[in-house]
């Protein structure tokens, strides 16, 4: 994961991308459990929902953010396809999903994320270095 991205910001923009994940994760956790509350659901229905779900999940932890965000990205492509076949509009808010979720690819985590914890920068302390041990005794 380091090897994707060169920092794993904080403070302001760590906030900023915290900020972009909850409401990506939240609305696909939403928008989810609205199709899958409704009546009589075609399988791909159940299984777009079902990934949106996963993903929205995952985002809001911020773990594997990369591969999720792209997974919900190209999820989100899949449901506006699928609705302008069946009814021709109402895709806008998948569109804009599919966006904000190929940012989050691109950008990280940020420092405030499962995955900023597991593979963000580290700090190693070598203890004082002006001690001098006399290791010849």
């Amino acid at each position: 994961m380091q090897r994707l991205f060169s920092t794993f910001p904080d403070r302001w923009p760590g906030f900023g991308l915290l900020l972009m994940r909850l409401g990506l994760g939240i609305t696909e956790i939403y928008l989810a459990t609205e199709i899958l509350t409704g009546e009589a659901l075609a399988p791909t229905s159940v299984a777009q929902s079902l990934i949106a779900a996963a993903a929205g999940v995952f985002l809001l932890a911020g773990l594997w953010t990369p591969v999720t965000a792209i997974l919900a990205a190209l999820d989100q492509i899949w449901i506006a396809l699928s609705l302008r076949s069946s009814h021709g509009g109402g895709n806008g808010i998948h569109i804009l999903l599919a966006v904000l979720s190929a940012s989050v690819s691109m950008l990280g985590p940020g420092a405030w994320s499962i995955d900023g914890r597991r593979f963000g920068r580290k700090v190693f302390d070598f203890g004082d270095r002006s001690e001098t041990h006399d290791d010849s005794v």
